[in-house]
């Protein structure tokens, strides 16, 4: 399996390591130009609005004429997207118009134009059979978690020494090398369908109408409120709550993405086959309920290495196991599509998580910027649990109706006998 997969885990690794540049970044350089850090959670809820837009599109697209083209189209925007911020200062010059306002063009470009990860996720679902994918999905997380190991430490360095410009043109380099691989390197994963149904956004509603994935897909959106919430408010948290520089929150998210490149390539695959992908998931939301908790409380460095902890493995757990679950309830067919629209649920988690939680943060104070992230990860643990009971249920009964037939087979028989 690895080898089949080993071209998208290199591009997904060497494209991570450019995007996880600008994570830690952005909030530092968007209040940079003067902008509060509530700005900070609309320029991502912007973003993620234009992906929530074009996530479902862009999976159905790949259903139709294969993965590599609409890979290719989502480095395209990216590539200019990150040059765009990395130019900001010139471009708003040049136009005479604020740079914030270069900025949030950049991200609607590069929101419009993306589709890297539910379409990442749909080209491993045609590699490997139902029963892989978990591992296999963990193996993409495991590739997003290394190459955020490198891409904050490197970030963290450029800025030291070259201020912001620099991390976020080298971003752009690097997301050319992987358009590049993508378009010479990349085998295409999906034949041209021209009889498969062309959607619009009622893909979204189409997705929740059907019965085995309305509820994982509710419970997906709940996970993401949770994540995305979180994303948007930690760098600010590290800076109010333990009074962290901007090179040591790289630092940081190095350190953290160590931890999660071990949880998604050693541990998901052995707990996925140990306990089940819905079993795995619930652990892990466990685990991120216990470090949203333990957010008002960290103020030594001991108590943070403990919260990362919880959140790599509650994030890989979770994460992997709910994407697994997702996939297989959807047709080979339809992958791209549903995918797209699980992928669209984390646009609109980032439409309306980072507002809520930037905005707490900034009328409480930072002992409290957990606190959305630790109510949706409580719903989406509630949802989890009474999904996995709704599923033994059905189980049963699947076994009940198998044995009744058997059960009539063997009358049948005896009678004609």
């Amino acid at each position: 399996m690895i080898r089949r997969l080993l071209p998208i885990l290199g591009i997904t690794f060497i494209d991570i390591v450019g995007f996880s540049m600008l994570i830690p970044m952005l909030p530092y350089f968007v209040t940079h130009f003067g902008a509060s850090p509530y700005v900070v959670g609309l320029l991502m809820a912007t973003f993620s609005f234009c992906q929530f837009v074009s996530a479902p599109l862009w999976g159905n697209v790949s259903d139709r004429i294969g993965r590599k083209m609409v890979l290719i189209v989502s480095q395209i925007g990216a590539t200019i997207g990150w040059a765009m911020l990395g130019l900001a200062p010139g471009i708003a010059a040049a136009l005479a118009v604020a740079p914030i306002g270069v900025v949030f063009a950049a991200r609607v470009l590069e929101g419009i134009s993306g589709g890297n990860i539910s379409i990442t996720q749909a080209y491993v679902a045609d590699l490997v059979a139902p029963h892989e994918r978990a591992r296999a999905f963990g193996l993409i997380g495991a590739m997003f978690a290394a190459g955020m190991v490198f891409g904050p430490f490197g970030g963290g360095i450029l800025y030291a020494r070259y201020g912001f410009a620099t991390p976020f043109l080298v971003a752009a380099g690097l997301q050319l090398v992987t358009l590049l691989l993508t378009i010479t390197m990349l085998p295409e994963s999906h034949a041209r369908d021209a009889d498969a149904e062309r959607v619009g956004m009622g893909a979204f509603a189409k997705s929740f109408r059907n019965p085995r994935l309305a509820p994982l897909l509710v419970q997906k959106l709940a996970i993401s409120l949770a994540l995305y919430g979180w994303f948007a408010v930690f760098a600010l948290y590290l800076a109010r709550q333990l009074g962290f520089s901007l090179a040591q929150t790289d630092y940081l998210f190095s350190i953290f993405a160590v931890f999660n490149v071990v949880m998604n390539a050693v541990v998901v695959g052995r707990v996925s086959a140990r306990l089940g992908d819905r079993m795995m998931s619930n652990v892990g939301l466990i685990s991120l309920v216990a470090g949203f908790a333990l957010v008002p409380f960290v103020h030594t460095l001991a108590l943070l290495s403990a919260n990362m902890l919880l959140f790599a493995f509650g994030m890989a757990l979770t994460n992997t196991g709910i994407t697994a679950l997702i996939s297989n309830a959807a047709s080979d067919r339809e992958q791209g599509t549903v995918l797209g629209t699980s992928s669209s649920l984390d646009s609109l988690s980032g439409i309306l998580a980072p507002p809520v939680s930037t905005g707490v943060l900034s009328a409480y104070g930072s002992r409290f910027a957990g606190m959305e992230s630790f109510t949706m990860a409580a719903i989406a643990l509630a949802l989890g649990l009474r999904n996995a009971r709704g599923e033994r249920i059905a189980a049963r009964a699947d076994e009940d109706a198998a044995l009744r037939l058997h059960c009539d087979v063997e009358t049948a028989n005896i009678t004609r006998g």
